[in-house]
């Protein structure tokens, strides 16, 4: 699943509209900024950091194939493993990111 809709669904109800595309709008800034820069090269503690950043947020919003790709990324990193697929990180996150825009499956969230 892409995207757990329940879980959009859920923050947009506690924080309201206007902060819920608040929220959204600084995720994605953020995380853009992060997706631009991460790289194999820089070392498996900054890939772990940045893959423990991205976890987080995708998981405050909903973006479940993404958060389970930046956990395993980062486990590997850990582990100092720095054999992740970014590319396949990066295509995700756009995917996610395009799924919610989209508000593709929303209908299915009940």
């Amino acid at each position: 699943m892409m995207i757990e809709w329940e879980r959009v669904n859920d923050l947009r109800s506690e924080i309201g509209d206007d902060d819920f595309a608040e929220v959204v709008a600084l995720f994605l800034e953020e995380a853009d900024e992060v997706i631009m820069r991460i790289s194999i090269a820089a070392g498996a503690r900054a890939l772990e950091a940045d893959l423990h950043f991205l976890k987080g947020a995708a998981l405050n919003l909903g973006f479940a194939e993404f958060a389970a790709l930046c956990q395993e990324g980062e486990r590997r990193a850990a582990a100092g493993d720095t054999g992740v697929d970014l590319a396949r990180v990066c295509a995700c996150y756009q995917a996610s990111k395009h799924a919610l825009h989209s508000g593709q499956g929303r209908a299915h969230a009940a």
